[in-house]
């Protein structure tokens, strides 16, 4: 089972995954990174210092919660 967050915003679906022991922020299918915990990956997020994800999209401006008790936490099987 992968460890899954989502969070929905004005322009999109964000999500963070864990893959290979690592967690990556996602938004339109685009890796905006790796980090070593889903915590610091929305903190990244949240702080608009992931890889930009589509042109003129800022993370940091869409109220992206750095806590993760404010996304959705789902297990997909694999």
């Amino acid at each position: 089972m992968k460890i899954v967050f989502v969070f929905n915003t004005s322009a999109g679906e964000f999500t963070i995954v864990e893959h290979d022991g690592r967690f990556h922020p996602y938004f339109d299918g685009q890796d905006l990174g790796s980090y070593e915990t889903a915590r610091q990956a929305a903190a990244e997020l949240a702080a608009g210092n992931t890889f930009i994800p589509s042109p003129g999209i800022d993370p940091a401006s869409l109220g992206i919660p750095d806590d993760l008790r404010a996304w959705k936490a789902v297990g997909l099987l694999v």
